[in-house]
């Protein structure tokens, strides 16, 4: 069955753009010109990934972003002609996955579009380098890892549902967030470039976005961290990248034992 895809657009020549080359990689294209009607058909019709631009009538693209993320984890790109740092911040903070600036190349925007539907929905095990045996280069105590929870102290990451809990409680994550701390909760101790963590979600890099991994794991630090400004978990090794941290705090229980 072919993808869904919604994109919500008030310009009919870039919608056109779009839907000819999204229609020919056999993806079906919904259109709402505006954020009001977008919301009305993902009421109806679900989409399986959606393209939002920013400025548009009725509802501009961010309170669509935050009023699909009340209900919907669908994973969003944003196709804008606003091309600050501080615009790409925004729009990533309040949950879109991906963002990409106007005037674009369509084969560009197919292929992320490509990648982001792989890494969602045809995500295979056997083949994701996340999941391999080798995890941390130097011992130390290894998160638990099953086919299907990745656990260390307060955290798990449940891949079935593809959800994560802290305390036991879920935590909402955009689709990439939880990749991008499903790759680092499975190699405790090993070093991650920004551009390494990017071609892992998208397969190829682009200039510029670093900035869209910076962001990422700040608000995956507000979510999982007891202090953001000193995290614990994923740990940031200057002028290199992250990493997930490899020793798990022993609690008072287990050291009266």
């Amino acid at each position: 069955m072919a993808y869904r895809i919604l994109v919500a657009e008030d310009d009919g020549d870039i919608v056109q753009v779009l839907k000819l080359y999204l229609n020919n990689e056999g993806y079906e294209v919904l259109h709402a010109p505006n954020g009001a009607e977008a919301l009305e058909i993902m009421a109806q019709q679900p989409a399986d990934l959606c393209i939002f631009d920013i400025m548009m009538p009725r509802m501009d693209g961010y309170e669509l972003i935050r009023r699909v993320r009340e209900f919907s984890a669908v994973p969003i790109i944003v196709l804008s002609a606003k091309r600050e740092d501080a615009d790409r911040i925004v729009g990533l903070n309040i949950g879109a996955d991906d963002y990409l600036v106007k005037p674009f190349n369509p084969l560009e925007v197919v292929a992320r579009v490509r990648s982001v539907l792989r890494r969602c929905y045809e995500f295979d095990k056997k083949s994701d380098p996340s999941l391999s045996n080798d995890a941390g280069e130097e011992g130390g105590s290894q998160p638990l890892r099953t086919e299907d929870d990745i656990r260390f102290e307060n955290l798990r990451l449940d891949r079935n549902t593809r959800k994560l809990y802290v305390d036991e409680e879920i935590v909402s994550t955009t689709p990439a967030e939880f990749r991008i701390l499903e790759l680092l909760m499975s190699h405790p101790g090993r070093v991650y470039t920004k551009i390494q963590i990017y071609e892992f979600l998208n397969g190829e890099y682009y200039i510029n976005d670093e900035n869209t991994i910076t962001v990422h794991i700040s608000n995956l630090r507000k979510k999982i961290e007891a202090n953001k400004r000193e995290p614990r978990y994923i740990q940031t090794v200057r002028g290199i990248g992250y990493k997930f941290c490899e020793e798990q705090k022993v609690s008072d229980e287990e050291t009266e034992k």
